[in-house]
């Protein structure tokens, strides 16, 4: 059974600096991509960054040059860091996979808060 489970998230003030790890467990190989997504109150969940079992990158432009998202060898932990943190990056933040980052995801996570603050 595959489970993800978030950690990390907390309240912290603009301009500051988070890093999210994501657990991964259950699957027999790292042949899968493993992405993060946001949802704020009252808006969609949308896609922040998603990295492919080959290491290649997908970002949304408004987290370009302040997230890194990276993945440990094993393909067991994901991890988001994220910096120069702003308003409207407050949401709960979820890890999912697929096989690939365009490809539907089936596994999620139960999400971790983040709240930016003034």
């Amino acid at each position: 059974q595959v489970q993800l489970v978030e950690s990390g998230g907390d309240l912290v003030q603009i301009g500051g600096s988070l890093r999210l790890s994501c657990a991964v467990s259950g699957f027999t190989d790292d042949h899968y991509a493993i992405g993060w997504f946001r949802q704020a109150p009252g808006k969609e969940r949308e896609g922040v960054v998603c990295i492919n079992n080959n290491g290649t990158i997908y970002d949304r432009d408004s987290v370009k040059g302040r997230f890194t998202i990276s993945r440990d060898n094993a393909g067991r932990s994901l991890y988001l860091q994220m910096n120069s943190l702003k308003p409207e990056d407050t949401a709960v933040y979820h890890c999912a996979t697929a096989s690939t980052c365009w490809s539907y995801y089936d596994h999620w996570g139960q999400g971790t808060q983040v709240t930016v603050s003034s």
